[in-house]
């Protein structure tokens, strides 16, 4: 009797442990959405495999409040904005994009993609985050202006987003975007130089900062309007890093006049790709008239997918976002998410046909009445 009753213990702990072990080595589950109401459960691994395939997505397992079936808080706090029907500051913008340095672009571009990958989980991605917040804070440093500042916006995650904000008269923000980390959509762990995807657009709003802060109105905080550049960690795995920040903002009741993403700005040498779909048209038609006013490489519309930057978390917080891409989608770069996504083959002419978007953007709603 004794022994059976050691025998069924002992089985029973066996079954336990066994148990145990199946239970610990269970996936963690992550819910994205790939379209208005189409959501799904999947794996990490799962998810990594319909980003290679090119599905676009919001991971919104910590952001229930972005999914499209929740009630946006934002939409019904903020009437919708009247944009400008024209420019209204072309001498001093013009003035501005004579200041723009090739110079600048090619030496930051080069140090932000010699990271052996910016990938969000890594020791390389919190470094190349780290240097990023360094240069900003110098940019900002070195022009003198009292009141702007950069901080790091800390998540769940070893990489750093960063925000830099040039306070104005109100705290009303127009935001410029870029996403700072890159993947090797293959061996996430391996080479991602990222140099476009999205190293371009990163160092396109650092410069567009940097000459900014040369007018002294800007410097002076004299601007109708708040004006925020941010770089996001983690867009990439579903856009982790601007659901962050946006929803924050959501929540917090801040008011976002305008979102500009700039993603992929160095390749090929053809007019700007102006994104049509998950974007505010208002602000849109705005950008559109920007791009004719100070670019001089033209544009044409273009569809990217429900997730595919983070422009998308910024509408999904209910704030009017707009997005520029290279190109024509069909024709941006091919080599993203690969080891092949290096400087050689970045234009940097391009990338300053971008700037002057962004230089544009950012003074005529800086000083708007929206």
């Amino acid at each position: 009797m004794v022994r059976s009753m050691l025998i069924a213990a002992l089985a029973a702990t066996s079954t336990a442990l066994s148990v145990g072990r199946r239970e610990a080595s269970k996936p963690e589950l992550f819910t994205i959405e790939l379209g208005p109401g189409e959501t799904r459960v999947v794996t990490e691994e799962e998810k990594w495999e319909l980003k290679n395939e090119g599905k676009t997505f919001l991971d919104i397992t910590n952001h229930p409040n972005l999914a499209s079936s929740a009630s946006v808080k934002s939409a019904s706090k903020i009437a919708a904005v009247a944009y400008p029907s024209a420019m209204t500051q072309e001498d001093t913008v013009k003035g501005l994009i004579a200041k723009l340095d090739k110079t600048f672009v090619q030496e930051k571009l080069t140090t932000f993609s010699e990271f052996f990958n910016r990938y969000y989980q890594s020791t390389y991605g919190k470094q190349a985050s780290d240097w990023l917040l360094s240069e900003v804070q110098d940019v900002i440093s070195a022009s003198g202006a009292a009141n702007a500042s950069a901080k790091a916006f800390t998540h769940s995650w070893t990489q750093n987003s960063i925000i830099a904000t040039i306070p104005g008269q109100s705290t009303d923000k127009i935001v410029v975007g870029a996403h700072l980390d890159s993947v090797n959509g293959r061996n996430r762990s391996g080479r991602a130089p990222g140099a476009d995807d999205d190293g371009s657009g990163s160092i396109t709003t650092l410069e567009a900062l940097r000459v900014l802060l040369s007018d002294p109105k800007i410097a002076a905080g004299e601007g109708t309007n708040t004006l925020e550049f941010h770089w996001y960690s983690g867009e990439e795995a579903g856009l982790l890093g601007s659901e962050d920040i946006f929803d924050s903002y959501a929540s917090s009741n801040a008011v976002v006049k305008a979102m500009l993403q700039q993603d992929m700005t160095g390749y090929g040498n053809n007019p700007m790709g102006v994104i049509t779909d998950r974007v505010d048209s208002g602000l849109t038609a705005f950008v559109r008239k920007v791009i004719d006013a100070y670019a001089t490489i033209g544009w044409v519309d273009t569809q990217c997918g429900y997730g595919c930057s983070d422009h998308s978390s910024a509408t999904a917080a209910g704030y009017p976002s707009s997005f520029v891409i290279e190109a024509d989608m069909d024709l941006t770069s091919p080599y993203i998410h690969t080891d092949g996504d290096t400087l050689d083959r970045i234009n940097y002419d391009h990338i300053l046909e971008h700037v002057k978007l962004v230089v544009g953007y950012a003074y005529e709603l800086t000083f708007a009445d929206l």
